[in-house]
C-alpha cells in the first residue's frame, strides 16, 4: 500500500464497527530545563541511516505496476471530495475534484469560539453542529462526500505481520484477535479498522500479511459523528490527520522506486496541539500528537507584553525570528523581549519533537532522518524553522499544501495556507 490510499475507518461510522484494545501512545521523555547557549539538541542521538531489520526471507517476485501520468483521466467518474478539519480554533475546508490529477476548487475557513474543541476532544456536540451548519451553508459547500479528519493521543495506530493465513475472513478474525492481545482497553469502548499493506512467502511457504490497524475510542469518533449528522453532512469518510498530512505533502513512492534512504517527517503546527507523522514514502509508519500548539506562543508573548493571549496573536503574525526589525505594534523594547520568550518556547517544542523521532528511530526498519517538513498556521512565523533546524540539528522547511493539487480557476492561494493543509489531504483521492 501506498501512503496514497485513504484509510477510510469504514467501521468508524455508524453500523460498522470492529471492537479492540488501543495501547497507550508512548510518552515523550522529561523536558530538561532550556541551555543558555542553544547548540543542536540530538548531536548524535538521531540517526541518518536506515536501522537494520530482522532478516526476512525474500519477496516473491512481483509484476510492476505502471505509473499513471500525472493528470491521465481514467474511466470512472471524478470523484469529489470536502476535506474537513476541525480544529481547536477553526473549521477548514477543502473541496477536491480527483479526476487524474486532483484539482483544489474551493477552500473556506471560519474562527471557532474557544471550548468546543479541546485537545482533539468534542466537548460540545450540538455547539458544534450549529456551526458546521451555518459554515457550509455561507460558503456553499456540498454537504455530501464529506471526509472528515480526526487527531488525538486516543488514537492508535500499529503495524504487524500475521503467518499463515491467505483466507480473507480469517485474515479479519486473526486481526482482531491480534488487536486484542495489544491494545488494551474494553471491547465495547474501541472501534478498529485496518488495512493489508503487503504479502510475501516466509522460508517456509507460509504467507506473511503486513497489517497497518488503526484503533480510536468509540466515544470520541461517535461525538464527531453525530455533530456532522445534525448538521447535514453526508460523511464519505474518516480519516486520521497524520494520513492526510502525508497525502498533501509528498508525493508517495511506488514498489518499483526501490526503497526509500530517508523517512519523510512531516509536522503540522495547530491551534493547541501538533500532529507528528512519519512515513517510509509510502505508508505512516508512525504518528503521535504533540501537546504543544501556536498558542504556547501567544501565552509567553502575553506573559511579556501584559496583554491577553487573543491579544497576542497579531503580534506573533507579524512577528519574524530573524534579524533585528521592530515588528508593528512593537516598541524596539519590547522586540527583543518578545523574541527571547519565543525562543524559549521553542526549546521546549523542539524537545518533543527530538523525543518523538527518537522514539520512531528505536523501532526495527527505522530510516535516517533527513530533514522535518512543517505547515499548520504557526509554521508561517518568520525564522521559525530555521531556529528549529539550529535546535534540532536537522534541516526543517515549511511545506506547500499545494504540492499534489493544481488550483482551479476560482481559487486563490489564501494567507496562512499551511493551516488548510490538512483539509486539502483529506480532499485528495488516490
Amino acid at each position: 500500500m501506498d501512503l496514497k490510499k485513504e484509510i477510510k475507518l469504514s467501521d468508524l461510522l455508524p453500523g460498522k464497527r470492529k471492537s479492540a484494545k488501543p495501547e497507550p501512545e508512548a510518552q515523550p521523555e522529561a523536558e530538561a530545563k532550556p541551555q543558555k547557549e542553544r547548540k543542536p539538541l540530538l548531536k548524535r542521538e538521531l540517526s541518518f541511516k536506515r536501522k537494520p531489520k530482522e532478516p526476512k526471507a525474500p519477496k516473491e517476485p512481483r509484476a510492476k505496476k505502471e505509473r499513471k501520468p500525472r493528470g491521465s483521466s481514467s474511466n470512472k467518474r471524478a470523484k469529489r471530495l470536502v476535506g474537513l478539519k476541525i480544529g481547536a480554533s477553526q473549521l477548514a475546508a477543502a473541496r477536491v475534484v480527483n479526476n487524474g490529477s486532483p484539482e483544489l476548487v474551493q477552500i473556506a475557513r471560519k474562527d471557532l469560539e474557544p471550548g468546543l474543541v479541546v485537545g482533539g476532544e468534542l466537548r460540545e456536540p450540538e455547539l458544534l453542529a450549529d456551526e458546521l451548519r451555518a459554515f457550509f451553508r455561507e460558503n456553499g459547500l456540498p454537504r455530501q462526500g464529506v471526509r472528515l479528519g480526526i487527531a488525538n493521543n486516543r488514537i492508535g495506530v500499529r503495524i504487524f505481520e500475521i503467518a499463515g493465513i491467505s483466507d480473507s475472513q480469517q485474515l479479519e478474525n486473526a486481526v482482531r484477535f491480534r488487536a486484542q492481545e495489544v491494545l488494551p482497553i474494553p471491547l465495547e469502548e474501541a472501534v478498529i479498522d485496518f488495512q493489508e499493506l503487503s504479502r510475501r512467502t516466509d522460508e517456509e511457504g507460509n504467507p506473511v500479511v503486513r497489517i497497518l490497524l488503526v484503533v480510536a475510542y468509540r466515544e470520541l469518533i461517535d461525538r464527531y459523528v453525530t455533530a456532522c449528522k445534525k448538521a447535514g453532512l453526508r460523511l464519505s469518510g474518516i480519516d486520521l490527520e497524520a494520513f492526510a498530512l502525508l497525502r498533501a505533502l509528498a508525493e508517495p513512492r511506488l514498489e518499483e522506486d526501490g526503497p526509500s534512504e530517508a523517512a519523510i517527517v512531516v509536522v503540522s503546527i495547530g491551534h493547541d496541539r501538533s500532529t507528528f507523522a512519519v512515513s517510509d514514502g509510502r505508508v505512516c509508519e508512525f504518528t503521535r500528537v504533540l501537546e504543544w500548539g501556536g498558542s504556547t506562543l501567544n501565552v509567553a508573548i502575553a506573559r511579556e507584553l501584559n496583554v491577553a493571549p487573543s491579544e497576542a496573536a497579531p503580534f506573533k503574525r507579524n512577528l519574524s525570528l530573524t534579524g533585528d526589525g521592530v515588528p508593528e505594534g512593537l516598541t524596539a523594547e519590547q522586540a527583543p523581549v518578545v523574541r527571547e520568550a519565543v525562543r524559549r518556547q521553542l526549546q521546549n517544542f523542539a524537545r518533543e519533537l527530538v523525543s518523538s523521532l527518537q522514539f520512531y528511530q528505536n523501532q526495527p526498519g527505522s530510516l535516517g532522518i533527513g530533514e522535518i517538513v512543517i505547515t499548520g498556521g504557526t509554521a508561517h512565523l518568520g525564522g521559525l524553522a530555521e531556529e528549529l533546524q539550529k535546535l534540532i540539528g536537522v534541516r526543517v522547511s515549511v511545506g506547500d499544501p499545494l504540492t499534489r493539487v493544481k488550483l482551479g480557476r476560482k481559487v486563490k492561494e489564501a494567507e496562512q495556507l499551511g493551516s488548510l493543509a490538512v483539509a486539502i489531504g483529506l480532499g485528495i483521492e488516490d
